[in-house]
This record gives C-alpha cells, sequence and structure tokens, in this order.
C-alpha cells in the first residue's frame, strides 16, 4: 500500500505536470463518463449533474453523467473496478455504499466485487449530505418523539423507505435499538421511487437524503428530524437526531474516483477541474437547494479518508449485526 509520504511525492510530482499535459493534448482528448450509481431526479443525481457540466468547461471535454442504479450505490464502483481502463476516462461517484457493502458482504460469508483499499484511485471528494426522517402532510405524526411511540406499540408494522439496502437507514437502525422499538426498511434504487411510494402511502416515512427539501418547502412533506451534525439552514425548525437524545451523525461524504492504477497527472487534472466546480458559484446554488455542505479533500486525503471510512463500516456492520436481507 501506497504510504501517506509517497503519495505526497506522487502528487507532488503530479502538481507540476497538469497544464502541461494539457497543453500537450495528451488528456481530455474525449469525452469523460461519470457513473452516479442513483436514479434520476434525486440529490446527488442533480448534485453531479451540475459539477459535471461546470468541470467539463475547465476540461474542454463533455463530461457524461450515466446512472447506474442498484445494489446499494455500488454498481458504479463495481464497474470502474471490474471494467474501466485506468486512463481517467471512466470514473465514478463514490458513495458511502462502496465501504459498507464489502463489509455486509463479508458478514455474510460472501466475497466482495470490489475492494474498497486497493481497487481505486481516489481524486476528490466534494460534498456530504442533508438527510432525515419525513412523512406524508397528513401523517398524525407531529414530530418524531410521537413517531417513536407510535412504532414502539407496533413491532413490525411500521415500514420506512430507503435509496436502498444499508444506506440511509442505519440511523433508524441505530435509533430503534436505543428506543426498543422493531420498524422494517424497504428499500427503493434512489431517492425519487423512495419518496413516491411514501406519497403515495404504502411507507410510513421516508429516511432520506435532501431530496425531499423542495417538497417540504411546498408542504408535500414534513421533516421531523435531520441526522446532520447542526440544523439545516432552510429548516432551522427541524431538529437533529442529537437534539433529541440520539447521538447519530450521517453526512455521508462522497467524491469521485477512478480505476485503480490511474496515472496520477491525470489524477490530477481531474482535481484540479472538479476542485474549481465545487466551489462554482452555480454548483453552490445547487447544494444550498438541498443544503449539502462542502467537504473537499485532495487525492492524498481522500485517501486517506476511504481508509478510515473502510474501517468504520466494518465496525458499523459488526457493531448492529448488519447482514445483506438482514
Amino acid at each position: 500500500m501506497m504510504t501517506r509520504t509517497s503519495r505526497r511525492a506522487v502528487l507532488a510530482t503530479a502538481l507540476s505536470t497538469p497544464s502541461l499535459a494539457l497543453a500537450q493534448g495528451r488528456f481530455p482528448d474525449r469525452p469523460l463518463r461519470v457513473y452516479v450509481p442513483w436514479t434520476p431526479g434525486g440529490a446527488t443525481d442533480i448534485q453531479m449533474r451540475m459539477i459535471c457540466e461546470i468541470a467539463s468547461r475547465h476540461l474542454g471535454q463533455a463530461v457524461v453523467v450515466e446512472n447506474k442504479p442498484g445494489a446499494s450505490g455500488t454498481l458504479g464502483p463495481q464497474a470502474i473496478a471490474r471494467e474501466a481502463r485506468p486512463d481517467g476516462y471512466t470514473l465514478s461517484q463514490m458513495p458511502l455504499g462502496t465501504f459498507r457493502m464489502p463489509a455486509l458482504m463479508r458478514a455474510s460469508g460472501m466475497t466482495p466485487p470490489f475492494d474498497p483499499l486497493t481497487d481505486f484511485t481516489w481524486i476528490i471528494r466534494l460534498v456530504g449530505y442533508m438527510g432525515g426522517v419525513v412523512v406524508r402532510p397528513d401523517a398524525p405524526w407531529r414530530n418524531m418523539q410521537e413517531l417513536i411511540e407510535y412504532a414502539r406499540g407496533r413491532p413490525g408494522e411500521v415500514f420506512y423507505g430507503t435509496p436502498g439496502a444499508n444506506t440511509t437507514d442505519i440511523v433508524p437502525r441505530r435509533v430503534a435499538r436505543q428506543a426498543g422499538l422493531d420498524w422494517t426498511p424497504v428499500a427503493f434504487r434512489g431517492a425519487a421511487p423512495n419518496l413516491q411510494a411514501l406519497l403515495a402511502n404504502q411507507i410510513q416515512f421516508s429516511a432520506e437524503t435532501s431530496a425531499w427539501a423542495d417538497m417540504a418547502l411546498e408542504g408535500r412533506v414534513r421533516p421531523l428530524a435531520v441526522w446532520t451534525s447542526s440544523r439545516a439552514p432552510r429548516f432551522p425548525e427541524v431538529p437533529t437526531f442529537r437534539e433529541l437524545g440520539y447521538d447519530y451523525v450521517a453526512e455521508s461524504s462522497y467524491g469521485i474516483a477512478a480505476p485503480r492504477g490511474t496515472p496520477p497527472e491525470i489524477v490530477m487534472i481531474i482535481h484540479d477541474a472538479f476542485k474549481l466546480a465545487v466551489n462554482d458559484p452555480q454548483h453552490l446554488a445547487v447544494l444550498a437547494r438541498f443544503d449539502m455542505p462542502v467537504r473537499y479533500l485532495d487525492p492524498e486525503a481522500y485517501a486517506d479518508d476511504a481508509q478510515l471510512m473502510h474501517a468504520q463500516e466494518i465496525e458499523t456492520v459488526r457493531d448492529l449485526g448488519l447482514r445483506l436481507g438482514g
């Protein structure tokens, strides 16, 4: 494994080469593809489409988003780990499932299709999520505690939606264990079908990222609690789970990675374009729409963060006794 010192040396060398590489036309000379492993229309899809559009201006080539929903957000990472060439032209958004799914598979006696520590080149961490629990506006529960009390008296009868198995349901699982109740997660292939099921009254609540923000402002859903470290600026009346006595924060920061072995000079060209895009006013406007915080890290720091997330997810799976299908 590359040490912190060696990574720093490689990056220091690479930092001096991007402009030369661009000047010589080596990279990129054709469009890039970025897998977004969620359905269109959710917060991640909208954010990634905007940042890719802005990054394309700095790269001089189109950055095309391709949705690959399913498998708790791991089909994009799996595709670049198993199929893509390490040439910088095929990338993926890297959700928390990149770390959780391998841990779940191993705990379930299965062999993961990729190793998050060895199969990727980490390019840039971008943003985190604001998310929480939302209900229909006509739901009888006016706050999170009322929902918890309702569920406590009806074990297994309260169903909630998530954008994939073992994704945003980790906070509700922890709340359920702490509160002594049993509610049932229902996995959807992204935020849009999750929220559609809520509106159709097929589930009692959604545990979802901030794809519901506009709907909440329109009065189509009612947020009960958020799992960020502080209250969301546009929803100052909605408490955090910490405030309610459940000390859980789940911002699930994510970024972009390439296949293992992608040359460092190409990594830095992509990094520099997306770093400019992160702080572009158009992108920041999208983040404000979903109350998503900037969580930028450079390639070296992102690689270190990947190791930390890998260890944390192994512990989460062990601590909650999670298994695939469970």
